[in-house]
């Protein structure tokens, strides 16, 4: 019964993912992958909240050096 109870958990988490989420994958050099996951965890962060609030900021800061001022 465990085992069913948790392949349903499974399949009930990967449908909200889905449903709720786009998924990157990025591909980094050998070795980067600790030192971005030891900057986020210095951070207080996730490296999937790292490497997110990474894009915000670049979008936001390349969305204002594109406006004339």
């Amino acid at each position: 019964m465990a085992e069913n109870q948790g392949n349903s958990q499974t399949r009930a988490k990967n449908k909200y993912n889905a449903k709720n989420y786009d998924s990157l994958r990025i591909i980094v050099k050998k070795g980067n992958k600790d030192i971005i996951k030891a900057h986020a965890a210095e951070q207080g962060e996730s490296i999937n909240g790292f490497v997110n609030r990474a894009i915000d900021e670049a979008m936001k800061r390349d969305n204002s050096a594109a406006k004339p001022e």
